[in-house]
C-alpha cells in the first residue's frame, strides 16, 4: 500500500471527480484560522486594556498638579472654589450624593428586576413571555434626556406627597430629616435612576434564568418541590452570578449618569448647612462636571474637575472589581 507524505491512500476518500482530498491542506487551513482568531482576540484584549490604562494615566497626570495646589482637604471638604490664587476644592458632597443616589437605585431596581425576570421566565404563559420581554427591553432604548424630562414634569408631582409622608413619619431619623427641598432631592434622583437601570438588571437576569438546566428544575419538581421552592433551590442559585454581574453593570450606569441627573438635581447654595438626609439636594460627580464645563479656563480649574472625574473612575473600577471577585468565588464554590 503506497503512502504519500505519511498519509495512507487507503484512508483517503475520492472526491466527486475521483481526486483525492488534500487532508494536510485542510488541517493546516484549520490551524491557520485558529491562529488568526486567537491573534485577533489577543489584540482586542490588549487594546481594551491599553485604552483603560491610558485613560487612567491621563486622569492622574491632569489631576495631580491641581491636587498639589489644593488648600482644602480633597475628601472631607465641601468647598468648591478651584479658581484664584489659593484654590480650595473638596468632593464630600459629590461623593455622598453619587453613592447615595446609586444605592437607592440598586435597592429598588435589583429586587424588581429579578422579580420581573422570574415572572417572564417561570410564571408567564408562553404567549406573554416575548411581548413582556420586548416591552422591558424597550426601556433601555429610551434616551437619558427623556427620563430627565419625564421625571421633572410627570414624576415629580407624584413623588412630592410621598416624600412629605416619609418626612412626617420618619423625619426623626437623620436619613429622612426634612430639609425644605421638594424638588430634585437625592432620593428622587435615586428613584428615577432605578427606573433607568431596571431594564439592564431585568434583561441580563432573564437570560441567565432562562439557561437554568431543565434537568435541575424537573428534578426539584419531581422531589415534590413547589414552583417557588424549585425557583429557590434551582433557578436562583444557578443565576446568582449573572444577577450580580447585571447589578454591577447597572450600578456603573447609575454612578455615571449625567443628563437625567443634571435635569433633576437641586444644587445646594454655597454655605448651606450639611445634612445626611436623603431629601437634601446636591450634585453628583457627573452633573457637577457637566454643569461647569465652561469653567475649564485654566489648568488648575480643569485639574480640579478632572480630579473629581478620577474619583468617579476609581469608584466604578473598584465596584466592578469587587463584583468580579464575588462571581469568581461563587463559581469556585459551585464547582
Amino acid at each position: 500500500m503506497s503512502t504519500v507524505t505519511g498519509v495512507s491512500t487507503a484512508d483517503q476518500t475520492p472526491g466527486p471527480d475521483g481526486q483525492q482530498p488534500l487532508q494536510g491542506d485542510r488541517a493546516s487551513t484549520g490551524r491557520f484560522g485558529d491562529r488568526i482568531f486567537g491573534g485577533a482576540a489577543t489584540v482586542s484584549g490588549i487594546v481594551v486594556i491599553a485604552i483603560v490604562s491610558l485613560i487612567a494615566v491621563f486622569l492622574v497626570v491632569q489631576a495631580v498638579p491641581a491636587l498639589m495646589d489644593n488648600s482644602a482637604n480633597f475628601f472631607t471638604s465641601r468647598v468648591w472654589a478651584p479658581g484664584g490664587d489659593k484654590p480650595a476644592f473638596g468632593i464630600l458632597e459629590f461623593l455622598w450624593t453619587t453613592v447615595a443616589a446609586s444605592t437607592i437605585a440598586m435597592f429598588i431596581s435589583v429586587p424588581v428586576g429579578v422579580a420581573v425576570a422570574l415572572f417572564i421566565t417561570q410564571y408567564a404563559p408562553a404567549w406573554l413571555r416575548r411581548p413582556a420581554a420586548t416591552l422591558v427591553d424597550l426601556l433601555a432604548a429610551v434616551p437619558s434626556i427623556v427620563y430627565g424630562l419625564w421625571g421633572l414634569i410627570a414624576f415629580a408631582p407624584v413623588f412630592k406627597p410621598v416624600q412629605g409622608w416619609i418626612e412626617d413619619k420618619l423625619g426623626w431619623f437623620p436619613l429622612f430629616a426634612p430639609t425644605g427641598i421638594s424638588g430634585g432631592t437625592i432620593c428622587f434622583i435615586g428613584v428615577v435612576l432605578a427606573i433607568m437601570v431596571l431594564p439592564i438588571v431585568t434583561a441580563l437576569s432573564r437570560e441567565v434564568f432562562d439557561q437554568t438546566p431543565t434537568a435541575h428544575k424537573e428534578g426539584a419538581l419531581a422531589l415534590g418541590a413547589t414552583q417557588w421552592e424549585m425557583i429557590r433551590t434551582a433557578v436562583l442559585p444557578f443565576g446568582r452570578p449573572g444577577v450580580i454581574s447585571a447589578s454591577m453593570l447597572a450600578l456603573g450606569r447609575a454612578l455615571g449618569e449625567t443628563i437625567a441627573v443634571t435635569f433633576l438635581v437641586s444644587a445646594l447654595s454655597d454655605g448651606s448647612p450639611w445634612t445626611w438626609s436623603l431629601f437634601n439636594g446636591g450634585e453628583t460627580f457627573a452633573s457637577k462636571i457637566a454643569n461647569n464645563a465652561a469653567e475649564f479656563s485654566n489648568p488648575t480649574k480643569t485639574g480640579a474637575y478632572i480630579a473629581a472625574g478620577l474619583v468617579l473612575f476609581v469608584l466604578t473600577f473598584v465596584v466592578n472589581s469587587i463584583a468580579r471577585v464575588v462571581i469568581e468565588r461563587r463559581k469556585a464554590f459551585t464547582e
